[in-house]
């Protein structure tokens, strides 16, 4: 992300601490050891600020540099830990996933909605089916996903409009939904049935399914969801075999959740 994106700034805005998240937000599964050189594109800082940035994490031990490359630590986790535990999600929802995974063979994961995207907070892997890899704190577009769709459809209206007209709503696929009027066509269907099925949208080959996750006052508060390769079978097939198993999983999630509060 590059700094300096947005142009009203509110008095208290502390923009060091913007320009030092950038940094650290430079690095993904794409790029996990960038120079200096790097660094400063990627974020749109001078060399000097994103040298003096990248020093000021290697000191405090969240990045790793060798001279020339530098990369994430294991420490820079403890960053979201806090948020993660916090939620509690993660830890009730695992057990859920791991019997759900074992019962159908797909992989499962929970994730929740910020901003334009969805973040992954829990996952149980089978085989990989996705050119990218998905990990806790992975991100894609809400509009493309299963669960991305599942979250916005459970958004307050405003919000709803909100997204729809500033949303950039590109094609990823050539199946994938970009006009804001049948997409939220679509969200009206999903907030109606319960669930949301997305074929091939996000990735040729790829179909997933996701339910809404209540928490214990009754907002959607995540989504889980299962995802398949479309040679496991036609869609109806798929959303035969896997919608019934998903959606009993994110019931019992939602009753540990209650427990819980």
């Amino acid at each position: 992300m590059r700094v300096g994106e947005e142009s009203a700034r509110s008095p208290e805005f502390v923009q060091s601490l913007e320009r030092g998240l950038a940094v650290i937000r430079a690095f993904d599964a794409e790029h996990p050891q960038l120079t200096l050189s790097e660094v400063a594109r990627r974020t749109g800082l001078t060399r000097a600020a994103a040298r003096r940035f990248l020093l000021t994490l290697v000191e405090l031990g969240y990045v790793h540099t060798d001279g020339r490359l530098f990369s994430l630590r294991a420490r820079i986790l403890a960053l979201g830990y806090a948020y993660l535990s916090g939620l509690g999600l993660p830890e009730i929802a695992q057990r859920h996933m791991e019997a759900l995974v074992a019962q159908v063979h797909e992989s499962c994961s929970v994730s929740v909605l910020d901003g334009d995207e969805v973040v992954y907070v829990a996952r149980v892997p089978t085989k990989r089916i996705m050119t990218v890899g998905i990990s806790v704190g992975t991100r894609f577009p809400a509009y493309a996903t299963s669960m991305g769709r599942v979250l916005l459809a459970a958004q307050p209206a405003d919000r709803l409009a909100d997204y729809l007209a500033t949303a950039p709503l590109r094609p990823l696929t050539r199946r994938t939904v970009t006009d804001p009027a049948k997409l939220r066509a679509i969200l009206t269907k999903i907030a109606a049935q319960g669930y949301a099925i997305v074929d091939q949208e996000l990735e040729e080959g790829l179909r997933s399914l996701a339910a809404p996750i209540h928490g214990a006052h009754g907002a959607v508060v995540a989504a889980v969801n299962l995802s398949a390769h479309a040679s496991r079978g036609s869609f109806e097939l798929i959303r035969r075999e896997l919608l019934p198993p998903l959606l009993a999983t994110a019931q019992r999630i939602e009753e540990d959740l209650r427990g819980a509060a």
